[in-house]
């Protein structure tokens, strides 16, 4: 009997919690519906209180607790301060943190994680974080999920506290130069990511196609990503400074050679790097080539065995067939337009202006979005302006040829300034209208001899 009346009492327990849950779960709806409804108009401040409601008592209900929680209290941290503030600061940081712990497929690391880490950086005096815990944030989330790991503020950030903490004695040099290369290397995936989404956009309008509107939204974005991802890695840059010049590089890559002399990735970033930084004079260069060829040879490898060879003197045709060989080696249209770009300007540097303006429209073609080959044509066109036409007027018509060619770099959305400066320099070189007026020629076509072997519009005036 006693038993009996045991367990009758843990039965109407058990149905007493269960139809408790069940009140606040529908509780928890109703206040999480209340919450979303102003969400959706963005009058956050009417949905925070129902929002906190569903929270802190049903924080597994739905997913949409955290979405609407960070558009909800981004708003707060807005539109108030001082202690206040940083309350909303650090409930934010707990939205992510539980959105992390209770909807972790839904919740890449990469993202929401570095989401949390940039939040503490931002507020890190208000919160009294110090840079190693900073640092050890934005290094798991890179560590654990690299793939979403892709906002640039954030990138840079990462890369900046590593700088920060080697100046203070607490970051091995050589650990910067990893983390310099690691977060490049990331940039350069990302560049190459929109640089082929824009790139597909580019050739539909070169056929004539006109671009949706939803086509114009994205290409607008990949230009923004693409121009925001270079001033990131001009920036990265100019943090690394005068660490990574060839008084520490040199005596480094010295000291770790003969352990590393075998591996591809060590030596592919010693090279690239003291290639950067024009430490190329150096015999550690050329040895760290000479082994990088050795156990990965590629287009690359290749690209630089003719800065040896340039060095040292070599024939042409010994650079040539090199120059050929590494753009015949690669296969991936990116990495072949760079390698593209890289012989262009060799060869534009040995005035081989013919072969380079060749090898600058095979890049051009790879990856229409990059500008810079457009620049270095112009460039060309510039130096032989002089050399270039039967009379004074024809030679400096190149100059318009010049202006033409810097407009087209500014669907680079890095070179849209530039390519305009550069427009207007070349054209104040070209003949006046007074002049165009005087010879009678507005609208007339001349020929362009030389290398250049093209024909130039005279502008109507």
């Amino acid at each position: 009997m006693k038993r009996f009346q045991f367990l009758f009492i843990s039965f109407l327990i058990i149905v007493s919690y269960s139809l408790n849950c069940q009140e606040s779960q529908d509780e928890c709806r109703t206040k999480l519906s209340l919450a979303h409804e102003p969400v959706k108009t963005k009058d956050y401040d009417k949905a925070y209180t129902p929002w906190v409601f569903v929270k802190e008592n049903c924080p597994k209900l739905s997913i949409a607790i955290y979405i609407d929680g960070e558009k909800i209290l981004k708003h707060k941290i807005k539109s108030t301060s001082g202690d206040a503030q940083i309350g909303f600061v650090k409930e934010l940081l707990d939205v992510f943190e539980k959105r992390i712990e209770y909807f972790k497929a839904k919740t890449p690391i990469g993202i929401y994680g570095v989401k949390r880490c940039q939040l503490m950086y931002d507020y890190r005096k208000e919160l009294r974080i110090e840079d190693e815990q900073l640092y050890e944030c934005f290094d798991n989330a890179f560590i654990l999920d690299q793939v979403n790991f892709t906002h640039p503020k954030s990138l840079y950030t990462y890369f900046s506290l590593a700088v920060d903490l080697y100046k203070a004695e607490k970051k091995p040099i050589e650990e910067i130069f990893n983390k310099y290369d690691d977060v490049m290397e990331k940039i350069e995936e990302e560049i190459k990511n929109y640089s082929e989404k824009l790139n597909t956009l580019i050739r539909k309008e070169e056929k004539g196609s006109i671009l949706t509107k939803k086509e114009q939204q994205r290409k607008s974005v990949y230009q923004d990503y693409l121009k925001t991802y270079a001033l990131i890695s001009k920036n990265i840059d100019i943090k690394v400074g005068t660490i990574a010049d060839c008084e520490n590089l040199i005596p480094l890559y010295k000291k770790k050679f003969d352990v590393y002399k075998t591996d591809a990735v060590w030596l592919k970033r010693a090279v690239a790097r003291m290639y950067q930084k024009e430490c190329t004079d150096d015999p550690l260069y050329e040895d760290i080539v000479k082994a990088y060829d050795a156990v990965a040879p590629s287009a690359e490898t290749k690209m630089y065995i003719v800065t040896i060879l340039i060095k040292n003197g070599g024939s042409q045709s010994e650079i040539s067939k090199y120059l050929d060989e590494a753009y015949n080696l690669e296969t991936e249209p990116y990495k072949k337009s760079k390698i593209a770009y890289r012989i262009g300007l060799i060869l534009k540097k040995n005035k081989s202006f013919a072969k380079a303006r060749n090898y600058f429209r095979k890049s051009l073609k790879l990856n229409p979005s990059n500008g810079k080959p457009h620049l270095a044509i112009a460039a060309m066109y510039d130096k032989s302006a002089k050399n270039c036409g039967n009379s004074n007027f024809d030679k400096r018509a190149v100059y318009w040829l010049a202006a033409k060619e810097a407009r087209k770099a500014k669907k680079d959305p890095s070179l849209i300034d530039t390519g305009e400066k550069w427009a207007q320099i070349y054209e104040s070189k070209a003949p006046s209208k007074s002049e165009i007026h005087q010879c009678a020629c507005s609208g007339e076509v001349i020929k362009i001899g030389c290398w250049i072997n093209t024909e130039v519009i005279v502008p109507e005036i």
